[in-house]
C-alpha cells in the first residue's frame, strides 16, 4: 500500500528499481577499480610504522657494534647501510655494453671493418672501467673486504636466497662462527633460537634494514663512507704472523703484571690522531661512548681520569688508564652499566690486551689525554 502511495505507476516503480540496480553496480565498480589503490596506501603505512618500530629496535640493540648509522664500527661488526649488502654494482652499463659487443664480435655475420671497432670500443670501456674504479681509493683505509668488481654480497658467500631471508635468518640464528673473525660474534636474536625477539621484532628490524637501500641512488662516497666491511674469512695459515699485542688473545685479564705494561709503555710515544682512528675505528669504542648509550662520554673523560677515577685508586691518570683499559673489571666506577654474562661483567670488554699492541695503547691514550675539556652534566 505504501509503494503504491509513492509509485503509483508500476511503470515509475520499474523505473526506480532500474535507477537503483545501476548506481549500486556504480558504486560497486568504484570501489573494486580503487581498492588496488587503497591497499597500496594502506601498506605503504603498515611499512612505514614497521620501519620506525625496527629504528627503535635497531638503535636500542644493534647500533653499539652496527653504529648509530648502520655504516659499521671498525673491529666490531661490518656496515649495514651499504651499497655491498645491497648489491650495487657501480659498472653495470660497461658489463653490459661489453656483453652486447663481445656477443657481436663473434657473431660470423659481422665484417672485419666492425671487429676492428668493437675491439676499440672495449678497450676504452676498459680505460673507463680504471677510471671509475680509481674513485674507490678511499677503500684502502676502511677495513674489511669489499671490491667494487665484485659487488655482491650474496652472491661472494654463495647465498641463493632473497636479501630479505638473508637478514631475517641471520637475525633469528645469529652467526655463532662469527667469533672466528670478530671480537663480539653475532648472537641469536629470535626467540625460536634462544634470543629475546618475537618474530614481528625481527620483520621490523629487516624492514628498517632493507629500507637503506638506494636503488640506482648509490654513490661512491657512499661505498667511502662506510666505516667497516665484512671480514672475508681466509685460511690461517695465509694469514701471516699474528700482531705482537700486548698480551696473546684471550688473556685472563687477572694474569697481566700491569705494572710491567706501565712501564713498557713509556717506551713508545702515541700519537692521538691514530689514537682517535682506533676509537672510532678498529676498536669500536665510539659505539658504546658515542651519546653515552652505554658507558660515560668521550667529552672529558681525561678529566674524570685526573680529578676522581686516578685519586680514588691511588694510581697515577696515565697508569690508572692502563689498568681500566687492559683490565676493566679491577676498579669499577660507581654507576658502571653491566651486561648479562655468568659472571655479570661490567660492560667495558676485557680483551683489549689481546687485540692492541703497545704502540696503539700509547696512541689511544694520547687521544684520550686531549679530552680534559669540563666534564658533561
Amino acid at each position: 500500500m505504501l509503494q503504491r502511495l509513492i509509485f503509483e505507476k508500476i511503470e515509475q516503480r520499474i523505473l526506480v528499481g532500474t535507477l537503483a540496480f545501476l548506481a549500486m553496480m556504480v558504486l560497486v565498480g568504484w570501489i573494486a577499480i580503487n581498492e588496488g589503490g587503497r591497499m597500496a596506501a594502506f601498506e605503504q603505512q603498515f611499512l612505514a610504522r614497521s620501519i620506525e618500530r625496527g629504528a627503535s629496535l635497531f638503535a636500542a640493540n644493534c647500533s653499539s657494534c652496527h653504529g648509530l648509522d648502520s655504516r659499521g664500527l671498525g673491529g666490531r661488526a661490518p656496515a649495514l647501510n651499504s651499497p655491498y649488502l645491497f648489491g650495487h654494482d657501480y659498472f653495470a652499463d660497461i658489463r653490459r655494453e661489453e656483453q652486447t659487443l663481445n656477443s657481436e664480435k663473434i657473431n660470423a655475420a659481422t665484417s672485419p671493418e666492425r671487429v676492428v671497432e668493437i675491439d676499440a670500443r672495449l678497450a676504452e670501456l676498459e680505460n673507463e672501467r680504471q677510471a671509475r674504479l680509481a674513485q674507490f681509493g678511499g677503500l684502502e683505509n676502511i677495513p674489511g673486504d669489499y671490491d667494487p668488481l665484485a659487488p655482491s654480497r650474496l652472491s661472494n658467500l654463495g647465498y641463493a636466497g632473497s636479501l630479505r631471508s638473508y637478514i631475517l635468518t641471520t637475525l633469528i640464528h645469529g652467526r655463532p662462527n662469527s667469533s672466528q673473525y670478530w671480537d663480539n660474534p653475532m648472537v641469536a636474536w629470535g626467540q625460536l633460537a634462544g634470543g629475546p625477539m618475537r618474530m614481528d621484532q625481527l620483520e621490523d628490524l629487516t624492514n628498517y634494514i632493507l629500507n637503506y637501500d638506494k636503488g640506482d641512488a648509490w654513490t661512491v662516497e657512499d661505498a667511502v663512507a662506510v666505516r667497516q666491511y665484512p671480514i672475508t674469512v681466509v685460511d690461517i695459515a695465509q694469514a701471516g704472523p699474528p700482531r705482537e699485542t700486548i698480551a696473546p688473545p684471550d688473556t685472563d685479564p687477572t694474569t697481566i703484571d700491569l705494572d710491567a705494561a706501565v712501564a713498557e709503555l713509556g717506551n713508545f710515544q702515541g700519537n692521538p690522531q691514530t689514537g682517535q682512528t682506533l676509537y672510532n675505528g678498529a676498536l669500536g669504542c665510539a659505539g658504546c661512548h658515542l651519546n653515552a648509550i652505554v658507558a660515560p662520554p668521550l667529552e672529558g673523560t681525561w678529566t674524570r681520569v685526573v680529578e676522581t677515577r686516578a685519586p680514588a685508586t691511588g694510581l697515577s691518570p696515565e697508569a690508572y688508564a692502563v689498568h681500566s683499559i687492559l683490565h676493566p673489571n679491577e676498579y669499577v666506577a660507581p654507576g658502571a652499566p653491566y651486561i648479562e654474562q655468568a659472571n655479570y661483567a661490567p660492560a667495558m670488554p676485557a680483551n683489549f690486551a689481546g687485540r692492541l699492541t703497545y704502540q696503539e695503547l700509547a696512541d689511544l691514550l694520547a687521544f684520550l689525554q686531549t679530552h680534559d675539556e669540563p666534564v658533561p652534566g
